[in-house]
């Protein structure tokens, strides 16, 4: 049975400055539609962050819901659709009867009955072919209860434990290791921070995955495939080859520019780790920084060929000179509107000013000071710490996280959530 594995969407993602990424989305899910009929994907698995607001706009849920409809002609007989940090499990919840009738299956949060997260498909000859076991992010109160006077340490532990408990305690069920005994291979998805991974600047806090920090051990070996999302980089978990993240489809900060955009194909022929296959995802806009001195960033832009894309590219533009800040301004202002913008928008620029020669090895530059937006709601939170005794910083930082998934959970994410990045 051939299942692709895809995650991080983040539909309805506002970029810098409010620029939004639908006509990239809309691509890239015309261009999957097309991959799933070409490959002859049986069963589509989206790991979490459909969305990336827990209330996405209008123009996110029709590229939604007109690509699930653009599925039905293909090969593709099932969808399993799970909830991430970044999802209202409500508003992934609201349609689930409906797309049943669509073959598509939802698990926005963990459900009320422990086992409907657990769903087996066919293969062609109406036999069992696959198990997925279908975790979407796990929240405080999906996998553990609060505990008065636990210290930091002991809060990881109960979080450690409780994603481990929750599948080891699916793959006990009936359900689940019957169909392995019977040579049907399992599938398992998750939407969390695994120990050792390389995060970018876009993805979004999450108090349980950061502090359970879980690790390969914590799955069990029923699983022949661990399709996790989260982390917008492709990697693997703790150099296995069967537990990976497959990466988000488009880059979503800057700080993703060079990662590589993929989706994952499994080819499984019964129980064991699949034959997997990378299938990278065609380029729709590029981002792209420029950093050096002020003419040496300006020839950069103005010599840029964006003539093979119709979208134009996005710039970062870092600009290290002795000049004030004020005449760099005017010098960049006047190279970016003589730019044409079919073919680059510059979205965001810094000025370093460069001071009095130092010693070789030290610093050559100083920041300009860094205004309120340049921080994230932790870093102010860990500059006010400063003051406080350095043993007690530990244990309010990870009470700082947890307000704040619990308030990230208890509303739509809003500018607080956001942080630097835009995701």
């Amino acid at each position: 049975m051939k299942v692709l594995h895809t995650a991080d969407w983040h539909l309805g993602q506002r970029f810098i400055s409010g620029h939004e990424r639908t006509e990239e989305h809309r691509q890239f899910l015309d261009w999957l539609v097309a991959t799933v009929q070409q490959r002859g994907v049986e069963v589509l698995v989206v790991a979490g962050d459909v969305f990336d607001t827990g209330s996405p706009s209008s123009a996110a849920l029709e590229l939604y819901y007109s690509f699930l409809v653009q599925l039905r002609p293909t090969g593709c007989r099932e969808v399993v659709v799970v909830g991430g940090n970044h999802d209202s499990p409500a508003t992934l919840n609201a349609p689930a009867r409906l797309l049943r009738h669509l073959r598509v299956h939802v698990v926005g949060g963990v459900p009320e009955r422990f086992e409907d997260q657990v769903i087996v498909i066919d293969d062609a000859q109406g036999r069992p072919g696959l198990v997925v076991c279908a975790v979407p992010f796990l929240r405080d109160r999906d996998i553990r209860l609060s505990v008065p006077g636990e210290s930091a340490e002991e809060r990881e532990a109960r979080i450690r434990q409780g994603i481990a408990d929750h599948y080891h305690r699916l793959a006990e069920l009936e359900a689940v290791w019957q169909q392995r005994d019977a040579g049907v291979p399992v599938l398992a998805t998750g939407h969390l921070y695994a120990a050792g991974g390389a995060a970018s600047d876009s993805e979004r806090t999450i108090h349980i995955g950061n502090l359970g920090q879980v690790t390969a051990d914590h799955f069990p070996a029923v699983f022949d495939y661990v399709a996790l999302g989260h982390l917008h980089r492709p990697q693997r978990v703790g150099g296995t080859g069967h537990i990976r993240y497959c990466g988000s489809p488009i880059p979503l900060s800057f700080s993703e520019i060079h990662d590589p955009k993929q989706v994952l194909l499994l080819d499984f022929q019964g129980p064991g780790c699949p034959t997997i296959e990378t299938i990278e995802v065609p380029t729709a806009r590029r981002l792209v920084r420029f950093q050096g001195e002020l003419q040496e960033v300006i020839e950069q832009l103005t010599a840029y060929d964006n003539a093979d894309l119709h979208l134009p590219a996005w710039a970062d533009v870092e600009i290290r000179s002795e000049l004030g800040q004020l005449e760099v301004a005017e010098q960049l202002l006047q190279c970016i509107e003589g730019l044409d913008r079919k073919c680059i928008e510059v979205l965001a620029r810094r000025h370093f000013r460069l001071v009095a020669l130092r010693p070789l090895g030290e610093a050559e530059a100083e920041p300009l000071t860094r205004s309120l937006h340049d921080f994230t709601e932790r870093e102010v939170f860990e500059r006010r710490l400063e003051d406080e005794p350095a043993e007690a910083r530990q244990e309010l930082l990870s009470t700082f996280d947890e307000l704040i998934q619990l308030m990230h959970e208890a509303s739509p994410p809003g500018p607080l959530s956001k942080g630097r990045g835009g995701a």
